[in-house]
């Protein structure tokens, strides 16, 4: 026995103590190739599937977010171009409306001043009318007045219409021919 023991520590002074053994090496091997066998025929392609799918996941996100982001702006151009439109078309609505509103004030005020001429003329016509009334009225009285005065001063009766007539148009004129030269020597 201790011939055995003397034989294994020899064949142990042999070995490096950093190498394993050979069948370690050879075992070691075997399993690292099927586990690599297995990780690439089973693992890997499942792997690089996911990998594929969130790629294509990606891109067409991306894709995605870029047509949405071209629609955005196309309806932002459109946007734009329908309010500057309606802004035009404001302006020109209220260039419309500012035209009407002067031409209605203008209509107005044509109307108003042919009203004022026509109340004008009719208040001239009433006037005209009433002093002609009020003349013809105030020569009456005042003829009578004329007549009385008359036949008082002369002390005879002018009874007779037609010198009664005659004697009121004569005073009148004169009334009438002293009133025109004051008015002319003004």
């Amino acid at each position: 026995m201790a011939d055995s023991i003397l034989i294994l520590a020899s064949e142990a002074e042999d070995q490096n103590p950093l190498l394993p053994a050979t069948y370690d090496i050879v075992w070691s091997l075997v399993a690292l190739i099927l586990v690599g066998f297995v990780f690439w025929k089973f693992v890997l392609p499942m792997f690089q599937k996911v990998l594929d799918e969130r790629s294509e996941l990606i891109e067409g996100g991306i894709k995605k977010a870029e047509e949405a982001q071209a629609e955005a702006a196309a309806a932002l151009e459109q946007y734009r171009a329908q309010l500057a439109e309606a802004r035009t078309e404001a302006a020109q609505i209220r260039e419309e409306a500012r035209a009407q509103g002067q031409q209605i004030i203008a209509d107005m005020k044509a109307q108003a001043q042919e009203e004022s001429d026509r109340i004008v003329a009719a208040g001239h016509s009433q006037l005209q009318a009433q002093r002609q009334q009020i003349v013809a009225e105030l020569r009456s009285d005042l003829g009578r007045s004329a007549v009385d005065l008359a036949e008082k001063i002369l002390g005879e009766s002018l009874a007779d219409d037609v010198k009664r007539a005659g004697s009121i148009d004569r005073f009148l004129d004169e009334l009438d021919s002293l009133s025109a030269d004051s008015a002319s020597g003004k």
